[in-house]
């Protein structure tokens, strides 16, 4: 199903030429992990929940060391220390189903346990250091935490101010400052602290929780996820073993990021389970709940929201999915067995740099979409917390800011793609060349599917964004990075293109139904507009309001070609009235 890629080709690529994996190619033994997870989830977690809110963490750890037992703790370890050492597909899978239990507390628990707590150990630890600590990270005997943020410094991490400063001998490094809003802090026995070595030598540490001079501070009170624990760290004259470097002096960058790519994946993933779980909690209520002498699911305003919901959450399957295939498709060509292996996956994963971005932004977004819409379903009652949706509503807030703000992602999105374009990863520079030809031709670029209307449009809106991208270029060059406004719009852009490519490529992999058909209909038809819209400010801004007579005129050729006719209204009629027949989401 899977041919090799890197990432930002879908940029250049025509739409369809190349399979995506997607959910549709599960292998068996992954269906069996995604049933008894969500079982679990569904026979345990859920049942739990307002337990797990008041931050209850005996409940908590036991829920994870049950986890544990069953193997869903330990995917990504290597066998050799007792772990399953399966594929990120079914990593993905797992933290999706976790969703099935309707609690956030415990996905963002369980997430950073498998994640960002675990991955700098299997990445950059010593033979040493995965004996002693991944069996019982796996098991939940220890609990992981990941320190990387302080009180000055958020986004801009590697100018975090805790020193790690070597004894004389050169057997310890001591380590002083402060640690900020620590998920899993309170309760974790390991820690993985970045500081700074000889002031300008980024680093990472693993640190015991019962080193002398390591404070743990009180719990935070937060909006959201209440039911974890977030706090502070104190570190003042914390003498950490040198052999409890992790890598080199000076990898903390690499081993930051490198965790935080995993760590967008697996977010996106949780925020794909609970799309999932807030459509179908709205369907329940909305099918029951009465008004005007109806169920108020079949007025056109809730079939519109329904409808809404439920194309973005596909998309955000299509688009994570196709990524994470992606992502084991690389990582499957290295040598598991040579020296450098760990060391290579961490470089594969930053080739995906671009999706992993995406599918934080996007995923986080959707489910703060969905929420959002969920509580104007309920309505008053949404506002009640006796409804599970406010507090879905309050705890997927915060998604949008760790792992990276949104800010910061989309930051990364557009800048690979300068990147790549300005260092000839991937043939921006041949494609743009095209432009002129496309808007000359009147051709059709594809025949004889019943995609090739969206295919169409999705390719237009390609050559759009690559004439907009290379005015960009031409006219900042590398400070392009500093108009935020116009990066930002920029990977939006990125942002809806891929979801189109990518939702595109999940149906041509199947025999789409017409309702498949109505929702791709609906947002190549919403998108393109978009596209439109974003294109014409971004132009406006790189020539200051006054578009000269050529880029007004090729804007004119995109809008001609890139205008639907749609009757966008009918068709979410239509898809709600399908899932309504389900009663779930049915995809």
């Amino acid at each position: 199903m899977r041919t090799k890629r890197t990432g930002g080709l879908f940029l250049v690529d025509m739409v369809g030429s190349y399979p995506v994996f997607s959910r549709e190619c599960f292998s068996d033994e992954q269906r069996e992990i995604q049933e008894m997870v969500e079982e679990f989830a569904v026979e345990k977690i859920k049942p739990s929940r307002d337990n797990i809110e008041k931050q209850d963490k005996d409940l908590s750890l036991q829920l994870l060391r049950e986890m544990g037992e069953l193997g869903l703790l330990s995917i990504d370890i290597p066998e050799k220390y007792d772990g399953m050492e399966l594929d990120k597909t079914t990593s993905a899978i797992v933290v999706e189903a976790v969703g099935k239990g309707n609690s956030g507390s415990f996905s963002v628990i369980f997430s950073v346990q498998t994640g960002i707590g675990m991955f700098p150990i299997i990445w950059f630890g010593t033979d040493e250091q995965k004996k002693k600590y991944l069996p019982k990270l796996a098991t939940a005997e220890f609990v992981s935490a990941y320190a990387l943020t302080e009180p000055s410094s958020g986004s801009d991490a590697t100018s975090a101010k805790t020193t790690a400063v070597p004894n004389s001998d050169g057997k310890y490094y001591i380590l002083n400052g402060e640690k900020q809003f620590i998920t899993n802090g309170g309760w974790a026995d390991v820690f993985i602290v970045f500081a700074q070595v000889d002031g300008t030598k980024f680093s990472a540490f693993i640190v015991d929780k019962d080193t002398p001079g390591f404070e743990i501070g009180p719990e935070e009170h937060k909006m959201g996820v209440k039911g974890s624990s977030t706090v502070p760290l104190h570190l003042t004259d914390v003498r950490v073993p040198a052999e409890n470097l992790l890598g080199n002096v000076g990898d903390g960058a690499a081993i930051a990021f490198n965790a935080l790519n995993i760590g967008r994946f697996k977010l996106g993933a949780a925020d794909l389970g609970g799309c999932k779980e807030v459509i179908n909690n709205c369907l329940d209520y909305a099918l029951e709940r009465r008004q005007f002498g109806q169920s108020i699911a079949y007025f056109d305003a809730i079939k519109k929201k329904f409808s809404d919901m439920i194309i973005r959450t596909y998309s955000l399957d299509s688009v994570i999915y196709r990524t994470i295939g992606m992502i084991d498709e690389a990582t499957e060509e290295l040598d598991k067995n040579g020296p450098e292996f760990y060391r290579k996956m961490g470089k594969t994963m930053e080739e995906f740099a671009i999706e992993t971005s995406i599918v934080k932004v996007y995923g986080s977004e959707s489910l703060g979409m969905c929420a959002d819409t969920g509580i104007q379903i309920h309505g008053g009652y949404g506002f009640i917390e006796e409804y599970p949706i406010a507090q879905t509503y309050r705890d997927t807030r915060i998604d949008r800011i760790w792992e990276g703000t949104n800010e910061i992602n989309r930051q990364i999105i557009t800048g690979y793609f300068m990147k790549k374009a300005l260092m000839g990863e991937i043939p921006i520079r041949e494609k743009i060349k095209g432009i002129d030809d496309f808007l000359a031709s009147r051709k059709k670029l594809f025949k004889g599917t019943s995609l090739d209307w969206e295919k169409e449009l999705i390719e237009a809106g390609k050559f759009l964004t690559l004439f907009v991208f290379h005015e960009a270029l031409c006219e900042y060059g590398q400070d392009l990075r500093h108009q935020h406004h116009l990066v930002e719009d920029l990977a939006d852009i990125f942002i809806d293109l891929y979801a189109l490519d990518s939702t595109v490529g999940r149906l041509l992999n199947n025999d789409p139904d017409d309702i498949l058909l109505s929702m791709l209909k609906v947002m190549v038809s919403e998108a393109s507009l978009r596209l439109l819209d974003k294109a014409r400010l971004g132009l406006n801004a790189i020539y200051h309001g006054q578009l000269p007579k050529e880029v007004n005129g090729k804007l004119r050729k995109f809008q001609s070609r890139m205008l639907p006719k749609t009757d966008v209204y009918a068709l979410k009629n239509q898809i709600a009235e399908y899932v309504y027949r389900q009663k779930k989401y049915p995809f």
